[in-house]
């Protein structure tokens, strides 16, 4: 099963090595990993993504908690989440495909955000499901690059304790 990882760090180093050692040393790929300052710059968030069993995805949970650095952990499935990735795509505009390029992207309220005589560059940002159907009517039209940002998450009720109070 995917499991979506939330976790709340102090911003020291070796912190991020930490955290993907115990996914190796348990033999676990992270598919994802998104880390970002919050509104506190002493603080991260760490959006994880990764597949296994409930029950070692929990013991990793549990272990994660007991790193020094980390503040609380979070894992989303359990919780009512948002999830988006964002995506920065090169497509080749040859001439007949040029208007086909700008109607998809106007369907999946993705934007142009850059031209050239033979490429367009589109960025847009949604759920996994969204990006992959965007990237499969992308493909006829020749993706000469694409890159993925992984996804980030928040649950809609508050999930982290005030980090004033830390």
């Amino acid at each position: 099963m995917k499991h979506t990882i939330s976790v709340l760090v102090r911003n020291e180093s070796g912190v991020l090595s930490r955290v993907s050692d115990l996914f190796s040393g348990r033999g676990y790929n992270i598919e994802s990993l998104t880390v970002a300052p919050t509104l506190e710059n002493d603080y991260s968030r760490l959006t994880i993504i990764t597949r296994g069993q409930d029950s070692v995805v929990e013991q990793i949970t549990k272990q994660l908690n007991r790193l020094i650095p980390v503040v609380k952990v979070v894992d989303l499935n359990s919780l009512d989440h948002i999830e988006r990735e964002l995506i920065l795509c090169k497509v080749t505009a040859k001439d007949e495909a040029r208007s086909e390029i700008l109607r998809i992207a106007e369907i999946f309220d993705a934007k142009i955000i850059d031209v050239t005589n033979k490429v367009y560059t589109i960025q847009a940002f949604g759920d996994s499901r969204q990006i992959n159907s965007l990237i499969e009517l992308l493909k006829p039209m020749g993706i000469k690059e694409l890159v993925r940002s992984g996804k980030v998450a928040i649950s809609r009720e508050n999930q982290f304790v005030n980090l004033k109070n830390i």
